[in-house]
């Protein structure tokens, strides 16, 4: 194994050891639940809003080392950004896991979340990494139904 892929194992390690922002947030503006019922991973996302700038976010519920390291990392990359910025992230995020093979530049725009371009060889885990995400966009969109991610 080379020391960057050694690097981007102990950063998903780490998140999933000690996840950021995982808790509740005392009244949230607006808040999402996602569930992959083909694995078992369940989380809500809930946001605190500013003048349309994600000022607080936080997550709670279960999953893999994955999904929960993805939720963790998903929360430092959004908050401070306003909600289309964000829904522009999600969308990003998603296009490096599961669309035509990204160069390198991509790299710059989603940061640390590069961690995760190796999840794209394995499909069923794809939707470990991006569960989170996608119910962050219910949340940002104000969706009215929970996210449940089997495709």
């Amino acid at each position: 194994m080379s020391d960057l892929s050694e690097l981007y194992q102990e950063l998903i390690l780490d998140h999933n050891r000690r996840p950021k922002n995982f808790g509740v947030l005392d009244q949230p503006d607006r808040q999402a639940h996602g569930h992959n019922p083909l694995c078992g991973d369940r989380w809500t996302v809930a946001l605190g809003l500013r003048d349309g700038v994600i000022a607080d976010i936080a997550f709670t519920g279960a999953g893999c080392a994955i999904s929960k390291a993805s939720a963790s990392l998903m929360t430092e990359a959004v908050r401070g950004r306003t909600v289309e910025d964000a829904l522009r992230l999600v969308e990003r995020f998603h296009d490096v896991l599961t669309g035509p093979v990204a160069d390198a530049a991509t790299d710059d725009e989603i940061g640390k979340l590069s961690v995760f371009r190796g999840v794209r060889e394995f499909p069923m885990r794809v939707k470990c990494a991006t569960l989170a995400w996608h119910t962050l966009k219910a949340a940002l969109l104000q969706a009215d139904t929970p996210v449940v991610r089997t495709e």
